[in-house]
């Protein structure tokens, strides 16, 4: 008989839906989410609760209550990306229609910059950096570790150029795998790959996940390293800013989230618990719907087609159909790209930090063009005012 399925407690929906208690219970009492009665407390439906929080993002956004407040508090301009009718562009280009070149040589092409590999004393500096760190440390923190590393072994730096700042994009892409553990590559997926011992069957599908992951509107990282270069930060401190912002539930790390979700449904937990459990953290359900698309992420509806030939691809996609249908089935929400990354790393047999692994190298791609475009405004432009409220 299967296991009553785990239910989240008022504190646990109120966090999600980012209301108080109280408001939760206005909700049951007007018909919008049920609850049931226990001697300590009333609990939910996990996936009822995700389902009603996504039927409140649909509507329409109320205009804030002060021009301060609320979202977005901003609109920077950029010509990097964009999408338009479900579809990611970069600089007017499909990105799914890229994904069958080699990162590196999109990336010269978004940059406008030359290739340079990272220098062997870099590589040798952060690769110390990495081996400091404790056993249990995340990919997060190998790849700000490593970051590090390769900032402390570049004396220029500081030099605000266009002609610096790609170099030291550069210096990440080629040295940031080498410094993880992989082997110097001209193909930047094969040097990727081969810091976990796999195989070349995977490293296209990886090149494609780099490809597909360069850049997707102002998300908060790309939004933090604009911030640091608008104070004229230097390449490497800008990236880390982004680093920094990207290492959250709701972005980079929402991968991992997703991977352990994933690797619960494989080993044969039902879509359903595994879903509840994952909903009890209050971070909504890892790997599924994105405010940018009406539908499937354009990003996963790209890569999912590349994974079924991976050796373990076939069970992973099967894994993956059994818990879309469940989620849209209760939810209406569609897999974005954290799920296909997950299916990724599942189907290539990787560690299941490997998505954040490969998000945050991909990424780096578009930070760097991002600062590229910050250093040619005004300084401090993005250096907003505060309004004290308080008594």
């Amino acid at each position: 008989m299967t296991a009553p399925l785990p239910r989240l407690s008022a504190a646990q929906v109120a966090a999600r839906l980012g209301v108080k208690p109280e408001t939760v219970y206005a909700y049951v009492s007007r018909g919008l989410l049920t609850r049931e009665r226990h001697a300590n407390g009333s609990t939910f439906d996990a996936l009822e609760v995700e389902a009603f929080a996504a039927s409140r993002r649909r509507t329409a956004t109320r205009a804030p209550a002060h021009p301060t407040t609320g979202m977005p508090l901003a609109v920077v301009q950029t010509d990097i990306a964009d999408i338009e009718d479900d579809e990611l562009l970069y600089r007017g280009r499909r990105a799914r229609d890229m994904i069958d070149r080699p990162f590196a040589e999109v990336v010269a092409w978004l940059w406008d910059a030359e290739r340079t590999d990272a220098p062997d004393p870099a590589i040798g500096s952060a690769r110390e950096m990495v081996a400091a760190l404790p056993p249990h440390a995340g990919a997060m923190d190998r790849l700000r570790a490593a970051l590090t590393g390769l900032a402390a072994d570049d004396p220029l730096r500081q030099d605000p150029s266009p002609a610096t700042l790609h170099r030291i994009g550069w210096t990440l892409l080629t040295g940031l795998p080498v410094a993880l553990g992989g082997d110097p590559h001209p193909d930047i997926a094969r040097s990727l790959t081969s810091a976990w011992g796999t195989s070349a069957s995977a490293d296209a599908a990886v090149n494609a996940a780099l490809v597909l992951l360069i850049d997707h509107d102002l998300a908060v990282s790309t939004f933090a390293a604009r911030v640091a270069a608008s104070a004229r930060a230097d390449g490497y401190a800008a990236v880390s800013a982004a680093l920094g912002a990207a290492d959250s539930p709701l972005h980079i790390s929402a991968a991992t989230r997703t991977a352990r979700l994933l690797i619960r449904v494989r080993r044969g937990l039902e879509p359903e618990r595994a879903l509840a459990e994952a909903l009890q953290d209050g971070n909504g359900i890892p790997g599924f719907g994105h405010p940018l698309y009406a539908g499937v992420d354009d990003r996963a509806d790209a890569l999912f087609p590349l994974l079924a030939d991976l050796p373990d691809g076939k069970g992973t996609m099967d894994a993956v159909h059994r818990l879309a249908d469940v989620v849209a089935g209760r939810t209406r929400l569609r897999p974005n790209v954290d799920l296909a990354l997950a299916a990724l790393a599942s189907g290539a047999r990787l560690p299941d930090d490997a998505a954040s692994t490969i998000f945050g190298v991909g990424r780096i791609a578009g930070w760097i063009a991002h600062i590229a475009a910050e250093y040619e405004e005004p300084a401090m432009r993005l250096r907003p005012r505060g309004e004290y409220v308080g008594r």
